[in-house]
């Protein structure tokens, strides 16, 4: 059998898939549309991040593939459909770096309220400005968050730990649901919890009722104090509105993990402006997380290439 590596992926799962047959391991092979389709029309499996575009015309080129292993959570750069016509089953490496986005986001918390490395350097610089580096605390603040699965349930633990208020918006999950009964987060409607939110973090998917979630409307509703947080997809901001509130003083800035289109450019508008903090979509990665997905994805695929039930199948 024969396994497309199309993007960069931990070493620890190249033994797990050895056992299988022959594992062509390409970390750009994303870049180049013509080679990944000349690579996969033997393949069995393909392994890929969020870069390679398995659209209709890669599944379609594929006649033996069997499996798509996704080395991380979101969907949106494979054709479930074209994939659903042609048999193919997808494994998603579900809740297994929801640790490290929660604590992402813990961070991103903590560094708009006191950002130590902004204030180590301006000591470096001569300088021992105490007033201007007094912060706030994030104790009694509250956290909203747009989407309460299990990354959203893992950051509530986290933030309830510090004394914040958790408030919680989610269309798909009912009153009775744990993140409300057992977690501690408050349920909210949506424009309730912008208004009385400190700190706003995305958990959702990008899809048509998504895109543009946040825009003028919804940054208008938003305490001038409050920050947004999104470590989801790019799409569900509007970046030309969130500059706007931003410059307008609507709100008082964003931490930002992904963008509507990445790699960011080098002359992105967002970039100018110092109140929004932009990171190259780090916030599920981390060693241990890197490990975790790897090792799950690696063994599920296996598992889907012997034939064997995986319960990591995408429904």
């Amino acid at each position: 059998m024969k396994i497309i590596i199309s993007e960069k992926m931990s070493s620890s799962g190249i033994s797990l898939l050895n056992i299988m047959g022959q594992v062509v391991e390409i970390p750009d092979l994303w870049a180049n549309k013509e080679m990944l389709i000349n690579e996969i029309i033997d393949a069995d499996a393909l392994i890929v991040r969020n870069q390679t575009n398995v659209d209709q015309t890669v599944i379609s080129a594929a006649k033996k593939l069997k499996v798509i292993g996704r080395l991380g959570v979101g969907l949106d750069n494979i054709d479930l459909q074209a994939a659903n016509q042609r048999k193919v089953k997808i494994i998603s490496a579900l809740n297994a770096n929801s640790i490290s986005v929660a604590e992402y986001v813990m961070s991103a918390i903590l560094n708009a309220n006191r950002s130590l490395s902004r204030a180590a350097e301006d000591v470096s610089s001569g300088n021992w400005n105490r007033q201007r580096f007094t912060g706030n605390e994030i104790y009694g603040k509250t956290l909203g968050l747009v989407g309460t699965g299990d990354i959203g349930h893992r950051l509530a633990k986290r933030a309830l730990a510090f004394g914040m208020k958790v408030v919680g918006y989610d269309p798909y999950l009912h009153d009775l649901s744990f993140p409300f009964v057992e977690t501690g987060i408050e349920k909210l409607p949506f424009h309730q919890l912008l208004i009385e939110s400190d700190f706003i973090s995305i958990h959702t998917p990008l899809t048509l009722d998504t895109r543009s979630m946040f825009s003028s409307s919804e940054f208008n509703l938003m305490k001038k104090e409050a920050f947004l947080i999104n470590t989801s997809r790019g799409g569900i901001v509007n970046e030309h509105a969130l500059l706007e509130a931003v410059e307008s003083g609507e709100i008082a800035g964003a931490y930002l993990d992904v963008l509507d289109k990445e790699p960011v450019e080098p002359d992105h508008f967002l970039l100018n402006n110092k109140r929004i903090i932009i990171t190259p979509h780090i916030a599920g990665l981390t060693m241990e997380s890197q490990e975790r997905v790897t090792n799950m994805i690696c063994e599920e695929v296996v598992k889907v290439l012997k034939g064997v039930d995986s319960l990591m199948v995408v429904k």
